[in-house]
């Protein structure tokens, strides 16, 4: 796993929030026993109790039960069952909790699916009777130890509801041919139920931060058109099962906060307040806009009407411009989050979970775009997999632990790898410095505001290798910068063992003879821009001719600036010379 960096574990002692006693609401902050302010610096445990599709490149399937019926149509039932076993094994363990605590989060929020701990109402051989499953509950005890091991809260949130809780299937693991939540009561009294089961358990655990009681609800109430429940005044059966779940928990447990969440996916408290608990907290989600306080006015002013805390559940699936902002945004008006999640198939977390080989036929067998694989193939590619889920097999995504939190606390930048000068150095260009946007790099479009009308930036465009706002590719030679537009901008961090005269050039390709490129040395421009040649193409890489440079003193910020862009770049050859 990576190592934090000296610089990242300064902040993050200054920021860790050891836990003292049991959490609760004092006015529009969350405290602790002591009555001392605490920001929940959380992650979600997404993917681990409930996949939904997208995380593992399933769009097209969506839920986890389709999934799942996709896995036993190629291995079978049996081994269906040790594939789901092996998963919740090895997702998520002590090491990946120890690994976060290290790098400075102070809670879990755990995506819970209640078919772990209790049957579905139409497998109940008595009706309006709870079986209760052991699995479950013996999966949370052993998160909470590792969670208490490390001082870290854990928040429990309903992720899947009995019947699925909304429009949006893949959220909850929703059947659309059964009956949700809000068309059974069987349904809502079975989570009811589980609320007060769990509440019972954990009465008297000071590290349990709360009970979120209902994942991003989403659903017309007064009008079944509004499928996302965005428009809803009323919410009446919303705020009906959620007085009714605050008041099962309480009959076993007065200490926890219970946390609420709106309609249309956790934002659409109307008619859902006032609150109706002391303890309570109000939980918005947030993705795709901007990190503005118009953002999140309608939240603050909740907090100040209703003199209650709020708390950001829900957040990430973004750059890391847009994840330091938005955190810099919630901590600067006291508010708390939980991100978007530790791992999946992808870069915007901070662990990526590689694809095995043999991954994309079964992907194209599934798409109907593929042959079947025979199942020897199919559990071959299964079993790799659940072995990638482990977290010293995951890739680790430094980029995105320093964008979410020294970033947050200040605009200094710091080496993304060594770049120590010896006679003949080669760097690369994708490991340009750790840091904020126009202090690490400067790129035109840095993040996806995907739910703002009008807006159409996307971040990094090849989404490859890293999680900044620049514009990264990578084949079979490695990665390297692409979309390079006119003035943008990177810096490298240079150590000098022993000052000297040094030749730099540029490993580029373009397909015109346009592009221009300026050094900089700590600021300061040297020599003449450099002329970048048609290669002949995109994949013909050729080093610019070389511009000599005077390095002295270490550290020495080198900046590379696309006068004009319009052209890749690969690498930056510093050579010394005799």
């Amino acid at each position: 796993m990576f190592r934090i960096i000296p610089l990242l574990t300064v902040v993050l002692l200054a920021l860790q929030s050891y836990g003292q006693g049991f959490l609760k609401a004092d006015g529009k902050l969350i405290v602790n026993e002591k009555g001392e302010k605490v920001i929940l610096r959380g992650m979600g445990l997404g993917g681990w109790m409930l996949q939904e599709g997208y995380m593992f490149r399933l769009s097209n399937i969506g839920q986890q039960h389709r999934i799942k019926a996709k896995i036993e149509d190629v291995v079978g039932k049996e081994k269906t069952n040790q594939f789901y076993e092996a998963w919740l094994a090895n997702h998520t363990t002590k090491a990946d909790i120890d690994a976060m605590a290290a790098w400075g989060f102070n809670s879990m929020r755990l995506p819970m699916h209640y078919n772990l701990y209790t049957l579905p109402v139409e497998e109940e051989k008595v009706a309006g009777e709870n079986t209760w499953l052991e699995k479950g509950f013996a999966m949370t005890d052993s998160l909470l130890q590792w969670c208490k091991a490390n001082k870290i809260y854990l928040i429990l949130d309903l992720h899947a509801a009995p019947g699925g809780q909304g429009n949006d299937l893949n959220i909850s693991d929703r059947d659309p041919a059964k009956p949700s939540l809000w068309d059974s009561e069987a349904n809502q009294q079975k989570t009811i139920a589980l609320w007060r089961k769990l509440a019972q358990r954990y009465a008297n655990e000071p590290w349990i931060g709360g009970y979120d009681i209902i994942n991003e609800p989403n659903w017309g109430f007064e009008d079944p058109k509004d499928t996302r429940g965005t428009s809803e005044k009323k919410n009446e059966p919303l705020r009906k099962l959620m007085v009714d779940i605050t008041k099962a928990i309480r009959e076993v447990d007065t200490r926890h906060i219970v946390i609420i969440e709106g309609n249309g996916f956790g934002n659409n408290y109307r008619g859902v307040l006032p609150v109706w608990d002391n303890n309570m907290v109000l939980s918005f989600h947030k993705y795709g806009n901007f990190n503005t306080t118009g953002a999140i006015r309608n939240f603050l002013n909740l907090r100040d009407q209703h003199n209650v805390p709020i708390w950001l559940g829900e957040s990430g699936e973004n750059s890391n411009t847009w994840f330091t902002e938005a955190i810099h945004l919630a901590e600067t008006n006291d508010i708390g989050w939980a991100w978007w999640q530790n791992k999946k198939m992808g870069l915007n977390n901070p662990l990526e979970i590689k694809a095995p080989e043999g991954y994309q036929q079964l992907l194209n067998y599934w798409a109907g775009k593929g042959p079947k694989p025979s199942e020897a193939e199919a559990w071959k590619t299964l079993q790799q997999l659940l072995e990638n889920l482990k977290i010293k097999n995951n890739i680790p995504h430094p980029d995105v632990v320093d964008a979410m939190f020294r970033q947050v606390q200040t605009n200094a930048t710091i080496p993304f790898k060594k770049n120590v000068l010896t006679n003949n150095t080669t760097i690369q260009a994708v490991d340009f410095d750790l840091g904020r946007q126009r202090a690490a790099y400067y790129d035109k479009d840095t993040a996806s505001y995907q739910y703002t009308q009008g807006v159409n930036t996307r971040g990094n465009r090849g989404g490859a290798y890293r999680n900044d706002g620049v514009d990264i590719k990578a084949d079979s030679n490695g990665a390297y910068i692409f979309y390079i537009e006119d003035e943008e901008w990177l810096q490298y961090t240079l150590t000098v063992p022993k000052a000297g005269k040094y030749d730099i050039a540029f490993n580029v390709s373009a397909t015109s003879d346009t592009g221009r490129i300026a050094v900089l040395l700590e600021n300061a421009p040297i020599g003449e821009e450099i002329l970048v040649p048609n290669t002949g193409g995109d994949k013909n890489w050729q080093l610019t001719k070389p511009q000599y440079l005077y390095l002295k003193g270490s550290p020495l910020r080198l900046q590379v600036v696309a006068k004009k862009g319009g052209f890749n770049l690969s690498s930056i050859k510093l050579i010394k010379r005799k």
